[in-house]
């Protein structure tokens, strides 16, 4: 595969990560290969720091704060994008060698007001909610108001209570 070999002519190391080709440099990540249905994808860790000059990356979905990710429809436009990779390759492989990492942003999420109820009623569940990581509580988040209906919120925080419970974010089995 041609990303592949650039990545490794790069100089980067190539391991399994998430069932996904990840490659690093520097004891760092700095893409991992993704495929889905109509397209496939390099996606890079620590995205808030490339630059992106040619106006490539894409953000990997609606949640995400950076883009940090290129989409391939043909194996031809990898070839035809093959330098602007090498160029965004070196980028990352600069920040890993560095150190750099993007400054931590604090988001306040605004929590769903059946989760407060729930917390409110819920001590234990409130206490785990709370202990989670930033990105776990989010992943609630967008995922109680993903839901139109107040019911089908109160449902849903029942069935993530033990999963809340246990440490683990709405999408983690």
């Amino acid at each position: 595969m041609q990303l592949r070999r650039i990545c490794l002519e790069a100089g980067l190391e190539e391991t399994v990560k998430w069932g996904q080709p990840c490659y690093g440099h520097a004891g760092r990540n700095i893409v991992v290969f993704g495929a889905f249905r109509g397209d496939f994808r390099l996606g890079f860790f620590n995205e808030a720091l490339m630059k992106d000059p040619e106006g490539i990356l894409e953000k990997s979905g609606p949640n995400a704060s950076h883009a940090g990710t290129i989409r391939f429809k043909s194996i031809a436009e990898v070839s035809e994008k093959k330098e602007v990779i090498r160029s965004y390759l070196k980028e990352a492989m600069g920040y890993a060698e560095q150190g750099l990492r993007p400054p931590k942003v604090v988001r306040d999420i605004e929590l769903p007001e059946e989760l407060i109820e729930a917390m409110d009623t819920d001590p234990e569940l409130a206490e785990a909610f709370h202990a989670l990581t930033p990105g776990r509580q989010k992943s609630y988040v967008i995922n109680l108001n993903g839901a139109k209906k107040a019911e089908t919120r109160v449902v849903r925080i029942a069935k993530f209570r033990d999963k809340i419970i246990a440490g683990k974010g709405a999408m983690e089995r």
